[in-house]
């Protein structure tokens, strides 16, 4: 996957600094990029892009192929002259947490707007883009329009509480509810054209400065989506929709009750009844958006924990197997060497490790799980091989500093023994543990490398409300830290 030793970054754009609620795709995008650059980090890690849906969380979204509209730029729509400046004037708000209502009723208010400007006087150019995008995006596009159109009309009620025509897609009824909410759906069709127009807009930047983007694409999707809803038969549901067995995964280092996700899991032989063809183009998409992918939860594609859907928890699961190997060689067949890392932390049993092996996808190794277990724990340096991917943390884990803080004297006795120093200054010290060991790749969370006052954590696996909401403040990126961290990155060979 890399062909030299490389180290970056992870931030999720909602995190960026911004007047309107959350991060954009606008100019303080542009301005981490320089950072990257400065710093020496020539990879840009996201989590996923879609659209979110219930508790905010990218892992929950409303369509596995769509862009998350909340993240496009009004500044960069007032520079396409789809808005005008004084349409933004009085709206901003204060930096700090992301405020995601915010966001909404700022986009909820201007981007029709903006379609209707675009669509009355849009450049040729444009507008050519415009209908090149609508085309070739088909495949996803109108049906995602019409899920999101159908979805404010119904209040956001979910697909299965729709009127019983529209749950089963009969054909009358969509041709029908089209032509009532062509209004909604052309606003919903503008947006993604900008969301992709702005988002390969900064790919193009971050690429010609040396930075590539490493993407994240969740194994499962969400129930509430316009993928369960147009291809109801590839997933578990009953004779009303609603799902028979979820997704989710048993007891472990985050949650004794285990998480119970509750995604509609795959009917495998169905998809594999037509050489995987739902996923090839959901992978060829999401190849396209990044250059690199992470594929969340990949012991899933070895087996898959079953939870009953009537069960409150994740502890009265069981594995399924998933034909892994079958579904990745269709997708090589189709689209060539995969740019793949696989997510393979959990529970990870043998047949998961051979077939993440046998793919020679690298895995994941994260420096807050290596203490405390002894020598031969594997996220320790010291046996991690080539193809690894070593993290300080994850979007999962607190930040270093709390992490540190919450540690035993004797578990910090062992990292001071391990680091050769002191740990007063630990995200920095584990920042130069990882980018000294052997692994190809190695990426921290922007919030490592910052002050540590205050938690800065971005998601608490198992609690649903509060996530989602950390943002870096604007003056953070500060010269000393990108030379700083550009003289660890140099001194170990990934500058």
């Amino acid at each position: 996957m890399m062909q030299r030793r490389a180290s970056g970054l992870l931030l999720h754009p909602t995190s960026l600094p911004g007047p309107f609620g959350l991060g954009s795709l606008g100019s303080e995008a542009y301005r981490f990029v320089d950072f990257l650059r400065a710093a020496g980090q020539t990879v840009w890690q996201i989590l996923p892009l879609s659209p979110t849906g219930y508790g905010d969380s990218p892992y929950s979204a409303y369509s596995a192929f769509a862009g998350n509209s909340l993240l496009i730029s009004l500044e960069r729509l007032v520079e396409a002259g789809d808005l005008a400046a004084a349409d933004l004037a009085g709206i901003a708000l204060p930096e700090g947490v992301a405020d995601y209502a915010f966001a909404h009723a700022c986009k909820g208010l201007l981007l029709p707007k903006a379609a209707a400007a675009f669509a009355a006087g849009g450049e040729t150019r444009r507008r050519n883009d415009f209908a090149r995008f609508c085309s070739e995006q088909a495949f996803w596009l109108e049906d995602y329009t019409l899920f999101r159109a159908l979805h404010q009309h119904f209040a956001g009620t979910p697909w299965t509480r729709w009127p019983e025509a529209l749950r089963r897609r009969e054909a009358a009824a969509l041709d029908d509810w089209r032509r009532r909410l062509d209004g909604v759906m052309a606003v919903e069709r503008y947006g993604q054209f900008i969301f992709f127009e702005q988002w390969f807009a900064l790919k193009t930047y971050a690429n010609s400065q040396g930075v590539r983007f490493l993407g994240d694409m969740p194994i499962f999707v969400a129930f509430d989506s316009a993928e369960v809803w147009t291809r109801p038969e590839l997933f578990h549901l009953d004779a009303a929709g609603e799902p028979t067995v979820v997704a989710g995964v048993p007891p472990d280092y985050f949650s004794a009750t285990g998480q119970r996700w509750g995604n509609p899991l795959y009917r495998w032989e169905r998809m594999a009844a037509d050489n995987f063809s739902w996923w090839r183009e959901r992978l060829r998409w999401a190849l396209v958006q990044t250059d690199l992918v992470r594929i969340d939860h990949f012991r899933g594609f070895a087996a898959c924990w079953a939870i009953p859907a009537t069960e409150p928890t994740a502890e009265n699961g069981v594995w399924w197997p998933v034909p892994g190997g079958d579904l990745f060689a269709a997708l090589t067949a189709a689209l060539g060497p995969l740019p793949l890392v696989a997510e393979d932390l959990g529970v990870i049993t043998p047949d998961v490790e051979a077939l993440r092996a046998s793919l020679g996808y690298p895995g994941m190794k994260v420096l807050q799980f290596a203490f405390g277990s002894g020598a031969d724990n594997p996220h320790l340096p010291h046996n991690l091989q080539r193809d690894a991917v070593i993290y300080s943390g994850t979007h999962d884990n607190d930040t270093v500093h709390n992490w540190w803080r919450s540690q035993t004297p004797a578990l910090k006795a062992e990292v001071r023994s391990y680091l050769g120093s002191s740990g007063r200054e630990i995200g920095w010290e584990l920042i130069r543990l990882a980018s000294s060991s052997v692994a190809g790749l190695c990426i921290f969370p922007l919030q490592d490398l910052l002050d540590p006052a205050g938690t800065g954590r971005l998601n608490l696996p198992g609690v649903a409300a509060g996530n989602w909401r950390w943002r870096y403040r604007p003056d953070a990126l500060s010269v000393e830290r990108a030379e700083r961290l550009r003289r660890v990155t140099t001194i170990y060979g990934r500058c």
